[in-house]
């Protein structure tokens, strides 16, 4: 690594969104698991995911704050702990309201996590001088994929829902635990004048680069929460084989965020984002109408491509804007896309309440196309 960064330092980053991303596919890959534990319908269910947004975003309002006063270290340390730990008890809660609970301090710990290692890896970034952000957000997907396979074949052998939580929950905390001690210090990621409090809404390029995250969230979030439920309830697929659709779609996006670092060296922001939201776009829409499962899975592989580099793209952007601390960049431009992960599984329920879930998943490709028309918004002057 560049200008001083230890290769234990740049692991440990990596590490932590990987765990990340296991987590977050543990809990897709259980998404049919809480709907039939708790009995709950598309609509509750979608509910349910807002509950876990607006948590996120009561996160957000304070991370930026969190990071500058104690650092993105021990920040990611214990929201990364507790993220890791709720898994456990995602069916083991007394009702649906215990859930909505659970699953807002779930979202809270998740966007306060997220915004930590991206803060880390953005520092990173600019102590190395070159594109390190799309590899990172690869390491998500990639332990989004793992989650998904060994999540899928963990059901499909047989094992309990709950034990597999359990084993999720105890590794991932280990694993969150021991990379902490591996990032950089307090000093690196947190400001000598934390003190403002509360949450300021994105201004200035923040607001342009918070829509295009919001836009490709929306998407994204749908296919995250949906794509399982889609294939299993929609195409008949058995669980196993649902979980596949998390997997086909976090193994393509893994596998082109590694490839995205010089994808950005290489081409302008809005052609690079344009093109990605093209294809996102034209593969949602084959798996919509082939209407087969192994079709779907490749449909899912080019829609995880074509969202791959949106938000490395946009988060590296946030923390370079000119006068603003990057964890509060990322933090503002966080909130933003997190009100379009928080918006797009809910609307996607309630209108698989009113027609189908494959009807509802079209609002996928029309988010797909917006972000392709806003694209070249990126190239807005900053300030």
């Amino acid at each position: 690594m560049g200008n001083g960064i230890s290769a234990g330092t740049s692991w440990a980053s990596r590490a932590q969104f990987f765990a990340s991303g296991f987590i977050f596919a543990t809990w897709g890959v259980h998404i049919p698991t809480v709907k039939a534990h708790y009995d709950v319908d598309e609509a509750q269910l979608g509910f349910a995911l807002l509950a876990a947004g607006f948590g996120a975003l009561a996160g957000l309002s304070r991370a930026g704050h969190w990071i500058g006063r104690y650092g993105a270290r021990d920040t990611a340390r214990i929201c990364g702990t507790v993220y890791a730990l709720l898994i456990a008890a995602l069916i083991v809660m007394p009702g649906y309201g215990a859930l909505l609970a659970l699953l807002a301090v779930f979202g809270i710990a998740t966007s306060v996590f997220d915004v930590a290692i991206n803060t880390e890896a953005a520092k990173l970034e600019l102590l190395d001088g070159g594109t390190l952000m799309s590899g990172m957000h690869g390491m998500f997907s990639l332990g989004g994929m793992a989650g998904a396979v060994t999540g899928g074949a963990a059901l499909a052998a047989g094992m309990a829902p709950q034990t597999h939580l359990i084993w999720v929950a105890g590794v991932t905390a280990l694993a969150v635990l021991l990379a902490s001690q591996y990032m950089l210090p307090r000093s690196a990621t947190s400001s000598a004048a934390p003190a403002a409090e509360g949450f300021s809404l994105p201004r200035g390029a923040l607001v342009i680069l918070g829509v295009l995250a919001a836009l490709g969230l929306i998407a994204e979030g749908a296919i995250y929460d949906w794509s399982v439920l889609y294939l299993q309830q929609e195409l008949g697929s058995p669980q196993g084989q649902a979980a596949l659709a998390y997997a086909s779609f976090s193994a393509a996006m893994a596998a082109a965020r590694f490839g995205g670092d010089a994808m950005r060296a290489r081409f302008a922001p809005a052609v690079l984002l344009r093109g990605s939201a093209v294809l996102a776009a034209v593969a949602m829409a084959l798996v919509l109408v082939a209407r087969q499962p192994w079709l779907a899975l490749v449909g899912f592989a080019g829609v995880g491509i074509g969202f791959a580099n949106v938000v490395p793209i946009l988060f590296s952007a946030a923390a370079r804007v000119p006068g603003v601390d990057p964890a509060r960049g990322i933090a503002a431009v966080s909130a933003a896309a997190y009100l379009g992960f928080m918006a797009g599984p809910p609307v996607i329920g309630f209108v698989a309440r009113v027609s189908s879930l494959g009807w509802a998943l079209w609002l996928v490709v029309g988010f797909a196309v917006a972000l392709a028309i806003s694209a070249r918004r990126v190239e807005a002057p900053r300030g």
